[in-house]
């Protein structure tokens, strides 16, 4: 990969890309954001030191840094292709630093540069863990979120207490995928697909998928798992904020 082909991707495109194709999984994405972000200023005020954990191509710091201006974003992925998207995005710009680390490994603080944030944030990728690794986390982030903190965590919980409501909102929101891929929505593996055959995203993506494999074998166990194990991790209090049928936004506060 070149300094030339790096510097001429379009990144920005790439970011979007990303952004289109999870919405096609969660249309009410943005919502996620916006409640997040409500909380983060309602918490910890607009000026927050934020560690967007597990970040992907950036979508949180993005929207954190176009509502608060001055907030500053350390973003930790172990994805060398999200990681491509998300530094290309953001180059230039010194509110923001990305840290490769695989939050499995014990050590994957000592990458940072601070030893405390006011708030910790991620969407839709802690679910790659399993409940064990995911109770070691939660014991480290309460570590790294300062006194009066936050943690905020947006993605998939599911509550098995209600067999039947979750098959009819599954059937329901696959109904509504199926319909707009039909309409040529890509999805996740359309999208890597297109990333494979990119001349700078090709060698990161072919490592991703070394890494990773083809998707998440973790679990995703209820909200009210969540509050508990950040409850005992240390947090005082813990409670969902948003929800959707099939989404759940769930706050911790230090």
């Amino acid at each position: 990969m070149t300094d030339a082909a790096v510097a001429g991707t379009d990144w920005q495109a790439w970011q979007a890309s990303w952004d289109r194709q999870q919405e096609w999984y969660m249309p009410d994405r943005e919502e996620r954001f916006r409640v997040m972000l409500d909380m983060v200023e309602a918490v910890v005020g607009p000026e927050p030191r934020v560690l967007d954990l597990a970040c992907g191509t950036g979508s949180i710091t993005d929207r954190l840094l176009t509502r608060f201006p001055n907030a500053t974003s350390t973003g930790v992925d172990l994805d060398p292709a999200l990681l491509a998207i998300a530094r290309g995005s953001f180059a230039g710009d010194p509110r923001v630093t990305f840290v490769t680390a695989d939050l499995k490994d014990p050590r994957w603080t000592a990458e940072l540069l601070y030893d405390t944030y006011d708030a910790v944030l991620t969407a839709t990728a802690l679910h790659w863990l399993h409940e064990g690794p995911l109770t070691a986390l939660y014991g480290q982030l309460a570590g790294l979120v300062r006194d009066g903190g936050v943690f905020m965590n947006a993605d998939h919980m599911i509550d098995e207490t209600t067999p039947r409501i979750n098959a009819a909102e599954r059937a329901q929101r696959h109904a509504r995928m199926d319909r707009e891929k039909a309409a040529g929505v890509l999805d996740w593996a359309d999208w890597w697909a297109l990333a494979a055959e990119d001349p700078v995203l090709a060698e990161p993506t072919a490592r991703r998928f070394e890494i990773y494999g083809e998707h998440a074998d973790g679990d995703m166990p209820s909200a009210h798992w969540h509050a508990d194990t950040l409850r005992t991790a240390g947090f005082v209090e813990a409670r969902p904020v948003w929800c959707s049928p099939s989404d759940t936004l769930l706050l911790a506060v230090k």
